[in-house]
């Protein structure tokens, strides 16, 4: 899912995003620490997906507080 169509969704659908992906992360990491998972660079994408989300998150709250950061 790109940029784009993660700014199109709701704040409420990205923190459920967002949850899901923590917990995706969580068991990724022990399946690849116990061997059973072994396309690691499938956390790292998912790392970035979260990452994206957080992102988009944390500009809507500075655009609705009004402040903004350099």
């Amino acid at each position: 899912m790109n940029t784009n169509e993660l700014r199109q969704k709701s704040p409420e659908e990205l923190t459920r995003m967002m949850a899901q992906l923590h917990e995706s992360i969580r068991d990724m990491r022990f399946k690849i620490a116990t061997r059973q998972h072994t396309k690691v660079r499938s956390l790292r994408e998912a790392k970035k997906r979260l990452a994206r989300i957080l992102t988009i998150l944390r500009e809507r709250q500075q655009q609705d507080t009004g402040k903004t950061s350099i």
